[in-house]
């Protein structure tokens, strides 16, 4: 089976597939966000696997756009622990660094590190993908932060471990298909929904859960990028889409909002 991440041979988008597939799965890197939501939209593959948010640098915006612009499921979530290390060429020490190669979202997960050491930054496209540009280059004065996995990969040097400013740093991704997941008892669902402008219309549809004990794992507001300063909201809420309550909940949001999309239900993992 072939599952697409966005990233390089060991990049922790790997690691997510190996973990929620298990060992038999394929992994097909590719190297923006949308080609994984490409390849499942064109089904030259039937799931992909994208992050969406860090405990502690937050929402990967991008991935939350373009699950409205494309009509796809999530069917599934999966947590990964982010071991970061700092990787260099065989012929450097480690008092040779002066630039950091890494994503945003790694360079942000070590920014006091990095600080301490007064290194300059090189934003890269991917952790792993940092690890091949300054082998590629043969960088002498460079360093990367990715997974130790990346490390071995390309058979560069470990010169140090766990530099995450916390040491609770996981990643949550989701899996893409064209369909979502049956229910298990233990599930989560996931929605994008534009209130209507006018007073206390978020409050009501909050209100939707709560009186329906419906507990609300996560809410966050993106720019709908048609007219300014107005939001659509991602929603995850126990239950599956399925279930008497949710079903009753999502019926009376209409008459809240202006827009619904219903992204999936999935097993609760987190």
């Amino acid at each position: 089976m072939k599952v697409t991440y966005q990233g390089e041979i060991g990049a922790y988008g790997e690691m997510a597939v190996y973990k929620f597939f298990g060992n038999k799965v394929e992994p097909i890197p590719c190297k923006d966000f949308r080609d994984v939501f490409e390849s499942v939209k064109n089904n030259t593959v039937p799931n992909g696997v994208v992050p969406i948010e860090n405990s502690i640098e937050g929402s990967v915006n991008q991935n939350y756009d373009n699950f409205l612009i494309y009509d796809l499921k999530v069917c599934g979530e999966v947590a990964v622990k982010l071991a970061h290390v700092l990787i260099t060429n065989h012929e450097i020490n480690f008092e040779d660094i002066q630039t950091i190669y890494s994503h945003p979202q790694a360079i942000g997960q070590c920014r006091n590190y990095i600080e301490k050491h007064k290194w300059e930054i090189v934003p890269a496209y991917d952790t792993a993908g940092s690890v091949k540009i300054i082998k590629e280059k043969q960088l002498l004065t460079a360093a990367a932060i990715a997974s130790e996995k990346a490390a071995d990969f390309y058979n560069m040097k470990i010169v140090a471990r766990d530099i995450a400013d916390n040491p609770s740093n996981y990643t949550r991704f989701l899996v893409l298909s064209h369909d979502d997941a049956a229910p298990t008892g233990d599930d989560k669902t996931s929605i994008i929904f534009s209130a209507k402008h006018a007073p206390g219309t978020l409050y009501n549809v909050l209100e939707e859960f709560a009186s329906r004990n419906i507990n609300l794992t996560r809410i966050e507001s993106r720019p709908t990028k048609t007219t300014a300063w107005q939001y659509n909201f991602y929603l995850d809420f126990e239950g599956h889409r399925t279930e008497k309550r949710c079903t009753e909940a999502l019926q009376a949001l209409e008459k809240h909002v202006t827009f619904i999309k219903i992204l999936g239900s999935y097993p609760r993992i987190i």
